[in-house]
C-alpha cells in the first residue's frame, strides 16, 4: 500500500501542475545562483511534504481509532468503494453539497499568506510557502488522505502522506526549473489516465479488507493483528 502511495503522488503531479504549478512557477528562485536556488526548492518541497505529513498524522488518528473498535477491514473496504465512486460520480454532484464552504475562510487565509511569502526570497518563506502549498485543497490529497486513514495507524498515515509528497517531487522540480516543457496535450493524456489508477488503488483497499489469505495484499485479521502486536512490542523485545 506504501507503494501505491508514491506511484499515486507520481501520477497526481501531474494533476498538482495545474493545480499548484503556477505557485511553484512565480517561486522566488529564478534569479539565483546553482546552489542556492536547489536549496530553497528543496526547502519549498520539505515544506509542502511536511504539512502532508501532519494532515496524514491526523487522518491516522482516526484511522486507529476505527481499528480497535474492530473495523480496520471494513474500513479498508468502504475506503477502496468511496475511491472508485469518487472516480465514477461526476464531479458535479459533488458539488451540489458544498461540504467546503466552512473552509473557504480558512483557505483565504493560506493564499493571503502565500501571497506575502512570494514576495519575500528567505529560507524561511520558502518552506512557509510550500507548506501553506500543502494546505490548499487538491482532489488527489483527498483521494491519499482515504488511504492514510485505512493505514490505522498515526505513523503509517504520516508515511503514507509523505511518500505521496515524495512521489509529487520530480514533476514539480522540472515545471520549477523548465515552465513549459510539458504540453498541455501530454498532461491531458495523464490527467486521462490518473482516474484508472485510483480506481486500481480502490480495488487494492477492498482487497486488503476482504482477508483472503494473499500476504502484502489480502491479509487475514488474523494476520494483521498479529503485524500490529509485533509492531507495538518491537521496542521491547530489543532491551
Amino acid at each position: 500500500m506504501f507503494y501505491s502511495a508514491f506511484i499515486l503522488g507520481l501520477l497526481g503531479s501531474f494533476h498538482c501542475i495545474g493545480m499548484c504549478g503556477p505557485i511553484a512557477m512565480v517561486l522566488p528562485v529564478h534569479n539565483e545562483k546553482p546552489f542556492p536556488r536547489f536549496l530553497k526548492i528543496f526547502l519549498y518541497h520539505f515544506g509542502r511534504i511536511l504539512a502532508y505529513g501532519t494532515i496524514g498524522l491526523a487522518f491516522g488518528f482516526l484511522g486507529k481509532g476505527l481499528f480497535l473498535s474492530g473495523f480496520q477491514q471494513r474500513l479498508s473496504i468502504i475506503i477502496g468503494i468511496l475511491m472508485i465512486l469518487y472516480i465514477m460520480i461526476p464531479a458535479s454532484v459533488f458539488s451540489k453539497f458544498q461540504v467546503t464552504t466552512p473552509l473557504y475562510s480558512f483557505i483565504g487565509k493560506i493564499k493571503s499568506g502565500l501571497g506575502k511569502r512570494l514576495k519575500n526570497k528567505s529560507y524561511a518563506s520558502l518552506f512557509t510557502i510550500g507548506f501553506l502549498n500543502g494546505y490548499l485543497p487538491c482532489g488527489m490529497v483527498y483521494m491519499a488522505l482515504v488511504g492514510a486513514i485505512a493505514m490505522a495507524s498515526p505513523q503509517e498515515g504520516f508515511l503514507y502522506m509523505m511518500l505521496y509528497g515524495l512521489g509529487t517531487i520530480p514533476l514539480m522540480t522540472v515545471v520549477i526549473y523548465f515552465k513549459t516543457i510539458f504540453s498541455i496535450t501530454f498532461r491531458n493524456k495523464i490527467q486521462k489516465a490518473i482516474p484508472s489508477f485510483v480506481i486500481i488503488i480502490g480495488i487494492l483497499f477492498i482487497l486488503r479488507g476482504l482477508g483472503l489469505g494473499i500476504p502484502y495484499i489480502s491479509p487475514t485479521d488474523a494476520q494483521l493483528q498479529v503485524n500490529s502486536n509485533a509492531a507495538t512490542c518491537a521496542p521491547e523485545s530489543v532491551n
